[in-house]
């Protein structure tokens, strides 16, 4: 089938993205492909002639999830639509895909993104699934920029390294795979002649980049040749472990305020003997540490974490230091998570499981506190005036209007509501924002002044 056939019918999909931002990068690689081959993207199930759902296969939760979308797609889809399924979960659990839902018309691994002009062609059904574990755009591969003008992720390596007892990530994505640093400064040169303002560059652990290259500190080299660069923009840095924060690496932060003071930086744990039955390389001692260097060092740092409760062993006493250390270290923002027992980690078969009732008292417990903690640092927050990303409506009423500072990531921190913005003209565009309100995990605020002349402006990025 050629270009002008697929254009005459059969030209419209909806895409649905899954779990994680290095998955968004995948599925807008996916959407760029076939927007290249002449197809028509649509928001509409209903419209829709192929729905594509790339899937996350990580944890029990997120296969439930996909297993609900794909469902739902199929209730709502037209007779003559054709239903394709990409990504981990088909990775590692295709039998049950295909025994839930036989008539998927394509089922695609999660290293073999660029099969999904091939699966929209295709009129039989079938699959292409192979060794291939994870994926990285590399050349001259188009890929359509799906989130808001302003901000993009920069996927700079895939698969993983570090061998966690609950962890089936290198199962999934395979081992560590680094992109050279002239493909990642191209790709971040592109999105800024793209009118990309924050750049969020993303890996399963940005310290490993280059590591599988046997280079030894290959992202504080990255970022020194990424700030050479002499346009104004956003750097965050999503996922460093914290092994990985080197005295390096912060004076790297410290020397430009282009990079985001922001780390998120999964710990899981507190308690040494936790750790250890982890299989991770930080004790408590350490950790305590590079929290206290990164404040001393990084003021106005916002570190946001990842905590787990319940997993195999963990006693009460344990539990109760963990959240000793969330009301005493006070870090910004924490994603709690249940021990999830995957059948394929090391940690599955371990003694000692906790009951879910435990598990689930625990995890309310632990976001209790880190409540408490939040509402605490959000009313310091109050006078403060901060540059920030006006990003639209807020969802909850027209006169409102939503916005993020450096301390917020999209999608996984909280905003600001705003409740004056009569100075904003243009949305992705940075405000001086005074903050006046908190609610819950929201600030509130005021727009009081401008901060910079209109980004150029793109409906749809597509980058090649």
């Amino acid at each position: 089938m050629n270009k002008k056939s697929l254009l005459r019918s059969n030209n419209k999909f909806h895409f649905t993205s899954l779990g994680c931002a290095r998955n968004l990068v995948d599925s807008e690689v996916m959407i760029g492909l076939l927007l290249k081959k002449g197809l028509e993207i649509t928001p509409e199930i209903e419209e829709a002639d192929f729905l594509i759902v790339n899937t996350c296969g990580f944890l029990e939760a997120a296969r439930k999830e996909a297993l609900e979308v794909i469902d739902e797609i199929f209730q709502e889809k037209k007779k003559s639509a054709k239903v394709i399924v990409a990504g981990c979960m088909v990775q590692k659990h295709s039998d049950l895909l295909k025994t839930t839902f036989p008539n998927i018309h394509h089922l695609i691994g999660s290293g073999d993104v660029e099969k999904i002009v091939d699966a929209v062609q295709t009129k039989e059904m079938g699959s292409s699934i192979t060794s291939a574990k994870s994926y990285l755009e590399m050349g001259e591969i188009p890929r359509a920029i799906s989130t808001p003008n302003h901000y993009a992720y920069l996927k700079i390596a895939e698969g993983c390294k570090k061998r966690c007892a609950f962890c089936i990530i290198p199962t999934i994505k395979g081992k560590l795979k680094s992109k050279t640093n002239e493909q990642v400064l191209k790709e971040f040169k592109a999105l800024l002649s793209q009118g990309v303002k924050e750049i969020i560059l993303i890996a399963q652990d940005l310290g490993d980049f280059g590591k599988d290259r046997k280079e030894k500190e290959g992202l504080t080299l990255l970022l020194k040749q990424i700030l050479e660069i002499k346009q104004d923009f956003w750097l965050r840095l999503l996922y460093l472990y914290p092994d990985e924060i080197t005295d390096e690496l912060i004076e790297v932060i410290q020397s430009d305020s282009r990079i985001c003071p922001y780390l998120d930086m999964p710990l899981q744990h507190i308690n040494d003997d936790v750790l250890k039955a982890m299989h991770r390389k930080t004790s408590r001692e350490q950790i305590i540490e590079i929290i206290t260097n990164l404040r001393k060092k990084l003021p106005d740092i916002t570190i946001r974490t990842s905590l787990m409760v319940g997993y195999p062993g963990e006693t009460e006493e344990q539990f109760e230091e963990l959240i000793d250390f969330v009301k005493t270290y006070q870090l910004d923002n924490i994603g709690v998570f249940k021990f999830s027992k995957e059948k394929e980690a090391f940690a599955a078969n371990l003694e000692h499981q906790i009951p879910e009732d435990i598990k689930q008292k625990r995890f309310e417990k632990l976001t209790k506190a880190q409540f408490e903690v939040v509402l605490a640092k959000n009313q310091q927050r109050i006078g403060q005036v901060l540059d920030c990303f006006v990003e639209g409506f807020h969802p909850d009423s027209e006169y409102l209007l939503r916005a993020r500072h450096k301390g917020q990531c999209p999608d996984i921190d909280g905003q600001i509501i705003i409740t004056d913005g009569r100075l904003v003209n243009e949305f992705g565009k940075l405000y001086k924002v005074r903050i006046t309100d908190f609610s819950d995990y929201d600030l509130i605020g005021e727009v009081i002044a401008v901060c910079e002349e209109p980004p150029r402006q793109n409906k749809l990025k597509v980058l090649v």
